[in-house]
């Protein structure tokens, strides 16, 4: 072809509707047309005669009547039907090939509501008295679902693989429930947020991932898929509604590189989220925000939160405060941006970093999985598994900040309540 690179579909399908308009093949030659446009002939016929039928896009035919009233001659009215039919399959032609938005996917893909909801009332009309705790939010990220970090490559300090995944799983909706329930004075509470904030699967993103992970990426997925349905129906046995705002990480991408188009639609965890709201899509117990962008946006009592996975904050860290620094100089441009949209926060909800840090203005999430090999060789400090879990007060915003340790239990020896040397 004469151009190296190839065209859009959106400006091979222009360019046939421009023919159309000139009267097609009967009124205008191929010359014609690439002097109109501007071109050279030969990239022009190229457009029309290769690209054109490669894309799907129907080209008018010679001798066609359908253009005798763009040529100015009399036309029957089903002749015009004709040139307007044909031109608006055209503009569908070309919305079909290049428009894969997030309607498109959740209602012919997905089988989902045209838009995500809102979130539910319950989480901005404060009726609880002031002696109820609020509204908990418990955060899951970083499960690296199908990792195996092997014990004896980071000196016996942690072990990981599906089967533990799902104990520790498990063990933090449960844990969760008990420490909300049973350790809370007046535990009446409208709901729970279940926040999903990304890399809930190990993926496929190195080598040394895809060698070594438990079992392949899809089955992996499916798993992850079946444990979510229960975590999410068993906090809604427990606290009657679950609100469930989602955001994408980095490992679950099928990509080289982390996009910034079309984030979601190459993310294995967008894909998970989804599923799961078309399998609870009948409860009205249960309400999903999964937005097309990194992140999701939300209030609670008036409290606003930014949830986002926390990847593009920055890189690096200094060795005495490790992710503090990129994570805060991220936080403040951040926020610098979403103030100038109109889209301010009160405290950002990270994951990525397997550090947990609760503060009013960032919440920083732990993770599932514990110290790998990556992180052991990387001296970074280590730190139990752990997921965060906070209350949002009607009136005095965060209040009760809850680590879940989902380690393995420590059995407890007598020891005094307090002791000094």
């Amino acid at each position: 072809m004469t151009n190296t690179k190839k065209p859009s579909t959106q400006a091979v399908s222009a360019l046939v509707a421009y023919w159309i308009a000139l009267g097609g093949p009967d009124k205008c030659s191929i010359s014609d047309l690439a002097k109109g446009v501007k071109k050279p002939r030969g990239t022009v016929s190229d457009w029309i005669n290769k690209l054109a039928p490669e894309y799907g896009i129907a080209l008018p035919k010679k001798s066609d009547p359908v253009f005798d009233a763009v040529a100015g001659e009399k036309a029957s009215v089903e002749d015009e039907l004709k040139y307007q039919v044909a031109t608006l399959k055209t503009q569908l032609t070309a919305y079909q090939k290049e428009e894969l938005t997030a309607r498109y996917v959740r209602t012919k893909i997905m089988g989902l509501a045209e838009t995500t909801p809102t979130p539910p009332s319950w989480l901005v009309e404060s009726k609880a008295t002031m002696s109820s705790p609020g509204v908990p939010t418990l955060l899951a990220s970083d499960w690296h679902f199908g990792e195996v970090i092997s014990p004896a490559q980071i000196g016996g300090v942690n072990s990981y693989n599906l089967e533990i995944a799902h104990e520790r799983a498990k063990r933090m909706i449960l844990t969760a429930i008990d420490l909300l329930n049973n350790h809370m004075v007046n535990p009446k509470y409208p709901g729970i947020v279940f926040a999903l904030c990304g890399d809930m699967v190990s993926g496929d993103i190195h080598d040394e991932l895809k060698e070594t992970n438990d079992i392949p990426l899809i089955p992996t997925v499916i798993d992850l898929y079946g444990v979510l349905i229960w975590c999410v129906e068993t906090l809604a046995t427990a606290f009657g509604r679950v609100f469930v705002p989602c955001v994408t990480g980095n490992h679950g991408r099928n990509t080289m590189k982390i996009r910034a188009k079309d984030r979601a639609f190459t993310s294995f965890d967008w894909m998970i989220y989804a599923l799961l709201e078309k399998h609870f899509a009948n409860d009205k117990r249960i309400t999903f925000q999964i937005p097309e962008g990194p992140d999701a946006l939300y209030s609670i009592y008036g409290h606003r939160y930014l949830l986002t996975h926390g990847d593009k904050l920055g890189n690096g860290g200094d060795g005495m405060i490790g992710a503090l620094g990129p994570v805060l100089r991220g936080d403040h441009k951040k926020r610098s941006r979403n103030h100038q949209i109109a889209m301010g926060y009160d405290t950002l909800v990270i994951g990525h970093w397997h550090q947990l840090v609760q503060t009013s203005r960032v919440i920083m999430n732990g993770s599932l999985c514990g110290m790998n090999e990556y992180s052991y060789q990387c001296n970074f400090p280590f730190e139990q598994p752990k997921q965060a879990l906070w209350i949002t007060h009607p009136k005095m915003g965060i209040t009760f900040s809850m680590p879940v340790n989902v380690g393995e239990v420590n059995k407890v020896t007598e020891a005094p309540w307090v002791a000094v040397k």
